[in-house]
């Protein structure tokens, strides 16, 4: 009976460690790595010159404050260095592409809008 639970005491931390060699993310990874996505998304969002709320708005799956955590150390990271920010364009509204595709076809916009819907 020593000698089986000898065994076992052995075994068990070699099979549980198969399981992180297997590819399962545990609780805690998954919550660390959420943590993390959503620091970078904040900080993203700052470097962009993005409201907060924005940044919200723009990214509904992450975590709020992990979000705002991110801002927050970027906003203060760039005051210290006196780094401006960089405003991109936005997303809003029909791209160049998009925009060169319509006016290429001529005429009317419709038949293009519906090729453009078929390609994507």
């Amino acid at each position: 009976m020593r000698r089986l639970t000898l065994l076992l005491t052995i075994a068990a931390p070699l099979w549980l460690a198969g399981c992180d060699m297997l590819g399962i993310e545990s609780a805690s990874t998954a919550a660390a790595k959420r943590e993390a996505d959503g620091r970078a998304i904040g900080a993203g969002c700052r470097h962009a010159a993005r409201s907060v709320e924005q940044c919200f708005a723009l990214n509904k799956r992450a975590d709020r404050a992990a979000v705002f955590a991110g801002w927050r150390e970027m906003n203060d990271y760039m005051r210290e260095n006196k780094l401006d920010s960089h405003a991109g364009e936005a997303a809003t509204g029909p791209t160049r592409c998009r925009l060169a595709l319509l006016h290429r076809g001529g005429g009317d916009a419709l038949p293009a809008r519906r090729r453009l819907a078929a390609a994507a």
